[in-house]
């Protein structure tokens, strides 16, 4: 074996373990966010603390993916395709940090309602946009170890699928702080969880966007199929300012 054909395995094996990483830490985000929902539906402190505790893990992950990545680009020089899904991988690990973030915010949420036990109903909102949210960060994944463009295309296009949850959710949650304002605490704290789901959905798109480039060498075409939520936000920040201090 030439000193090129070593080189080059020894690149291959270094984009196939930072896959493995990213991988991993893909799996570790996904079950925050299920443990974040299920322990917000049960008003579980005990694993809303494994969901915040479990952040440090992700976040380490994050620093050990970024620094094989960078010292892969510094040692190799690689060019075109593989240099793209170093970069891509840099990326993705970024948004997977933001990710446990926002699992980690939900968990926060679930220790400040946890004497509250009113209306579970209406967590069936959240628990099917979170739902919806898991899958896809899944398929994006799946999408980026495959290196599947049409998979990942798939993703980025039902974005506006959680957008529209959220606004359902919103109307839901808003309707029913009218008709009981005893509630509005409880249905903020419920708003913001929805809001941290609708988020993380953004960043399985930032994903979908890394992939398609990483293989196709050229962003998406056309804008990002956004629902359109921006009268929400105003509406939001209304009922925000109706609660009492």
């Amino acid at each position: 074996m030439n000193v090129s054909e070593h080189t080059a395995r020894v690149f291959d094996t270094d984009l196939i373990k930072l896959t493995q990483m990213v991988a991993q830490m893909g799996g570790f985000a996904q079950k925050q966010i299920t443990d974040s929902i299920d322990a917000l539906t049960r008003r579980d402190i005990g694993l809303a603390r494994q969901v915040i505790a479990a952040d440090a893990s992700v976040d380490a992950l994050q620093r050990q993916i970024e620094e094989k990545a960078i010292a892969t680009i510094a040692l190799r020089q690689p060019m075109a395709i593989d240099l793209r899904a170093l970069v891509a991988m840099l990326r993705i690990a970024n948004d997977l940090e933001r990710v446990g973030d926002l699992a980690k915010n939900i968990g926060k949420r679930v220790i400040a309602v946890s004497g509250d036990n009113s209306q579970r109903a209406l967590m069936r909102g959240l628990k099917h946009m979170a739902a919806l949210v898991v899958s896809q960060l899944a398929a994006v994944l799946d999408s980026f170890v495959d290196r599947d463009p049409g998979k990942a295309l798939q993703v980025w296009k039902a974005d506006k699928e959680v957008d529209a949850l959220y606004v359902s959710l919103f109307r839901e949650l808003l309707t029913y702080s009218m008709e009981d304002p005893g509630t509005i605490s409880m249905c903020i704290h419920h708003l913001f969880c929805a809001k941290n789901i609708e988020r993380i959905g953004d960043h399985a798109t930032n994903i979908a966007e890394a992939v398609h480039y990483m293989v196709e060498g050229q962003a998406i075409a056309g804008e990002r199929p956004k629902g359109d939520i921006s009268s929400y936000v105003g509406e939001t920040l209304a009922f925000a300012a109706k609660v009492p201090a």
